[in-house]
């Protein structure tokens, strides 16, 4: 497998891309290319498949869907495909990541004409099943609900052009991998496609499945150096469980957080502190698989609009989530997978933008601290806490609650993703195991 670190600064516009597809490029404003944009669409753009590491917000969604959308203009189809056979297929780990790259290629497509379709578990599964009718040119969706649909033949993948498999670390640690191989096994061979793998870790794992099921791919590594984005300025408080809700209101009082995000480990965890932060007068939204789908989505939407202040979320919602102007992010728990520190405080400080990462090291989590700084290689800045910074007084709102915890919020049983962490309507492990070329 070739490596390629060079990186080499290139505008958009210099891409000669179809018109179409530059009118929704810059649609969205964009004319300067990321890092990761400047190393990885030159190849991509060529036909070659890449396996690409890069923080989040460093540009790779929009660099695998203008890829896709360019291929589909500039390339007829195989030989015998019909509206049966989408020509692209995304995979994506979890439903807000699949949602999210579906509404960034709604954006990017706009002037093409080409039928997007997107599919995930904990929605109306016939409405989806509809979208198929027309003809899909790009497919969207998480496993569950792909396989389910593959299965009943609603679709094919043997005319498929292209497959792109986004956080493709994250599909191993939700136990997706051989619901992956199941569908990789059923596109054309790994010469008569393109293949486009993006991950924020190249882990050995990783890497042996874009060995097994990819044509001699490039790895693309956009940032050396430090892990974590460098507009990002890192503080943590040593503190004890029960003062670590005073500190955080005190801090975001302090600070007058307009758009902020606050991770925890457990569900109940989360649930408790966005209940308390409504009580204390803000506005605050969780993401829990216990939340229907269609509130998710809300959720999400009115984070993203500035509607909520806050978003308490647990790692499923630390990956793939591209919301723009995120000013700080608050470690409520440390995390106990020292990557996932790294994945939860880039939801700051994305492209280019600065960002503020505080983080609470409490008696129960001030373990993982160790592993933390060893992955970053560098200690955390410590910070002192005051008595007064403890004393918040009572609540302003004590009948208040949190978006997504009101009785009408909650996901009827059978759309709750089942335990283990599994999200996206999946179901058990099924498919084989992977294929060996050499």
């Amino acid at each position: 497998m070739k490596q390629t670190i060079v990186i080499k600064p290139t505008l958009f516009t210099e891409l000669n891309l179809p018109e179409t597809l530059i009118q929704g490029i810059q649609d969205l404003g964009f004319t300067e290319m990321t890092d990761v944009q400047q190393i990885a669409l030159p190849m991509t753009l060529q036909g070659k498949d890449v396996a690409g590491q890069g923080r989040t917000g460093t540009g790779k969604t929009a660099t695998f869907l203008i890829t896709a959308i360019n291929r589909l203009l500039t390339t007829e189809p195989k030989q015998g495909r019909n509206k049966q056979h989408p020509r692209v297929l995304i995979i994506a780990p979890t439903r807000e990541l699949a949602v999210q790259i579906s509404d960034d290629a709604a954006k990017l497509a706009k002037h093409t004409g080409l039928k997007l379709h997107t599919v995930y578990g904990g929605v109306d599964y016939e409405k989806q099943r509809i979208g198929f009718d027309n003809g899909v040119d790009i497919l969207i969706g998480t496993p569950g609900r792909l396989i389910d649909y593959l299965k009943k033949r609603v679709y094919s993948l043997s005319k498929a052009d292209m497959l792109i498999i986004d956080e493709a670390d994250r599909m191993f640690d939700l136990g997706f991998i051989n619901d992956l191989r199941f569908m990789l096994h059923r596109l054309p061979k790994y010469d008569q496609r393109q293949s486009l793998m993006f991950s924020a870790t190249l882990s050995h794992r990783v890497l042996e499945l874009a060995y097994e099921h990819m044509n001699e791919p490039e790895k693309l590594r956009a940032e050396e150096g430090d892990l974590t984005a460098s507009g990002i300025t890192e503080s943590m408080y040593h503190t004890s469980m029960e003062d670590k809700f005073p500190l955080l209101v005190h801090l975001l009082r302090e600070s007058d957080v307009k758009r902020g995000m606050i991770f925890i480990n457990e569900k109940r965890t989360g649930e408790k502190v966005a209940r308390n932060l409504a009580r204390y007068g803000f506005s605050v939204g969780i993401l829990s698989g216990d939340v229907r789908q269609q509130k998710r989505t809300r959720i999400l939407e009115d984070f993203t609009k500035g509607k909520l202040q806050l978003l308490v979320a647990t790692d499923v919602a630390s990956r793939g989530l591209h919301i723009d102007g995120v000013s700080h992010v608050f470690n409520y728990d440390l995390p106990e997978d020292a990557e996932n520190y790294v994945h939860r405080i880039g939801r700051t400080a994305r492209a280019g933008a600065k960002g503020t990462a505080i983080s609470f090291s409490c008696e129960r989590f001030c373990f993982g601290l160790p592993d933390i700084e060893t992955y970053i290689s560098r200690q955390v800045p410590l910070c002192h806490i005051e008595h007064e910074m403890l004393q918040i007084g009572k609540p302003t709102n004590p009948e208040a609650t949190a978006e997504g915890l009101k009785i009408e919020d909650k996901a009827e049983q059978h759309d709750r993703p089942k335990s283990g962490g599994r999200q996206g309507g999946n179901r058990n492990s099924r498919g084989g195991g992977g294929r060996s070329r050499r």
